[in-house]
């Protein structure tokens, strides 16, 4: 096998696998406590979410701007992918939603992002592979999205998800009551067909067969037995520690998800993506005819601007010096800052 095709399939592989509740004052009748002063430039400070399996750890940033003012629930892709967009599984760090909440925060609108329970400072929310599910991810995303909603210092909560956070986000954002969505870079269909995609371009059709075989008895909710043939070189994407975790995944579809949100919805989607492609947007986009759907030319997976061939965007993967694209933050700013509070 050649190292670009290493590379990329392990690329892949990756797919798979304090802030205080405002209350009314007991002793001075109903009135609240003024607001902190806005800090004199851009802040980072730790937060934590208590979760049964665990704490999970993330940043909160918060602008130099007067109280109170948007907030960005940040949730990251697929994977070990931590809270700054880096994976182990890559060589370097891009730092791409780190760079996304230091933007937003210059336009004003704090932001969270978080290392998902089992990456980075929150492995230990989860020590064992094979008991993560996807629903997890949704219930600490909802928790997030809580506690946001609980703190006077913002106005609006806003989900931005991105890659596999997408579809998180999509279905924290519906159960937690989020008055604003983001899909940036999300997939647009099943989990099978963007995986068995993928999968196409670099192994032959018969062991791309066997994979759709594979996840398709997942996709129905079944665990596949010692009958299912699994090729070897997909033993590390299909092994059994992370199948429970296929499974409560494979059953999800993107374009159903966001078709059950009623808040303003922008899906922003880079034209030289390649894990994720315009077919995908489109397929959100057509889903949710109320939604808005950006095309950032020249924009790729980790918000860089980057050419569209899989050899040359490499190097953008790994290189935290590259500024996240400047019309994204632009977009993403212009739609937080219009979103109106939902009525709870």
């Amino acid at each position: 096998m050649t190292n670009n095709r290493r590379k990329t399939l392990a690329m892949f592989a990756v797919i798979v696998t304090a802030l205080g509740c405002a209350s009314r004052s007991q002793t001075g009748g109903t009135s609240e406590p003024p607001l902190p002063a806005a800090p004199d430039s851009i802040v980072e400070m730790p937060v934590t979410l208590a979760t049964p399996g665990g704490n999970v750890f993330g940043t909160l940033e918060l602008p130099a701007s007067r109280y109170p003012v948007p907030v960005a629930l940040i949730i990251a892709g697929s994977g070990p992918t931590d809270r700054n967009g880096n994976s182990p599984a890559l060589p370097g760090a891009n730092n791409s939603l780190k760079l996304l909440a230091r933007g937003l925060a210059e336009h004003g609108i704090a932001s969270l992002r978080y290392d998902k329970r089992g990456i980075a400072a929150s492995r230990q929310a989860s020590t064992r592979e094979q008991d993560v599910r996807f629903t997890h991810f949704i219930e600490d995303a909802e928790g997030w999205l809580a506690q946001l909603r609980a703190d006077r210092r913002f106005s609006t909560v806003a989900v931005v998800g991105h890659s596999e956070g997408s579809l998180i986000g999509m279905v924290a954002a519906r159960e937690a009551g989020a008055d604003a969505y983001v899909s940036l870079e999300g997939a647009g269909r099943k989990p099978l067909e963007l995986i068995s995609e993928q999968l196409s371009g670099q192994l032959p059709p018969e062991t791309v067969a066997q994979a759709r075989a594979v996840m398709a008895t997942m996709e129905a909710g079944n665990l596949p037995d010692s009958s299912v043939h699994i090729p070897p070189i997909l033993a590390s994407l299909f092994r059994p520690s992370v199948q429970p975790y296929l499974v409560s995944w494979l059953k999800y579809d993107p374009a159903v998800e966001i078709a059950k949100l009623r808040i303003p919805i922008l899906i922003v989607q880079g034209t030289t993506d390649i894990q994720v492609g315009m077919k995908d947007a489109d397929t959100l986009a057509a889903a949710q005819p109320a939604g808005k759907l950006v095309v950032i030319e020249g924009m790729n997976h980790v918000l860089k601007t980057a050419p569209p061939g899989r050899a040359e965007q490499m190097a953008t993967y790994s290189d935290p010096t590259l500024p996240v694209v400047p019309r994204l933050l632009g977009e993403l700013a212009g739609f937080i800052h219009g979103a109106r509070k939902k009525a709870r």
